[in-house]
């Protein structure tokens, strides 16, 4: 599936901190597509599940949520700083679900395998609408295998804490290289070991190594390979 010699669906996976969003945003920007950051979608359940007032530790109700929620992602409609628009029952809560009680609760709600296996459905239903940078941990091997490209952005684990560890401090915050480095380690240890979907590259990816690459590097290779 392309339009005008340009893949129409394009899969960027990796692990956290590597700069697939910047970098899947960059791209979505360039070609004119839907940027959507598959996360998004774990933070619209937990916004609806804590304005529900349900109980996050019941693992079973909120993946019952998960599969009757409709949530849509939708190129932005306002100039605002938002990436996309997220549309919940055709009310757009883009910034609404953006707050401390979703960020503290949103790891909980990802864990559930069966959140997980309803959201990949919705993230399928609008990556197949096509134009799209879809931004995750396992677009090319569960959501979208026949994605046009399939791009895995890699680093090893001290340059993504790096990478983090100088934009806090760019920021002018006090921040803990070897903290950043254990909670990387961690998180590559529990995406790449789940029972659902573990973080892997698909069998036809194509593997970009960052570590000695800027992000303007890393995107004039991958907008080459888009052309």
């Amino acid at each position: 599936m392309t339009i005008n010699s340009h893949p129409s669906i394009i899969a960027l996976d990796g692990p956290a901190a590597s700069g697939k969003s910047t970098l899947g945003l960059r791209l979505a920007d360039s070609l004119g597509y839907l940027f959507f950051d598959t996360g998004i979608m774990y933070r619209a359940i937990t916004w609806i599940a804590l304005q529900r007032q349900l109980d996050l530790r019941d693992e079973s109700t909120v993946t019952e949520l998960a599969q009757t929620a409709q949530i849509d992602i939708r190129p932005p409609s306002k100039k605002d700083g938002r990436a996309c628009d997220v549309v919940i029952a055709e009310k757009d809560v883009t910034w609404e679900m953006r707050d401390g009680n979703v960020d503290a609760n949103v790891s909980v709600v990802s864990a559930y395998a069966g959140v997980r296996q309803a959201l990949s459905e919705q993230q399928r239903r609008i990556g197949l609408r096509g134009r799209v940078v879809m931004v995750g941990r396992d677009i090319g091997t569960v959501v979208l295998p026949e994605a046009d490209i399939k791009i895995y952005l890699d680093a090893s684990a001290e340059e993504r804490a790096k990478r983090r560890y100088d934009e806090i401090i760019a920021r002018g915050e006090r921040s803990d290289y070897d903290e950043i480095l254990r909670k990387v380690i961690e998180r590559d240890h529990i995406d790449s070991t789940r029972a659902v979907a573990p973080l892997r590259p698909a069998e036809d990816a194509i593997i970009i190594d960052s570590d000695k690459m800027d992000a303007d590097q890393v995107f004039d290779q991958v907008l080459a390979l888009c052309k």
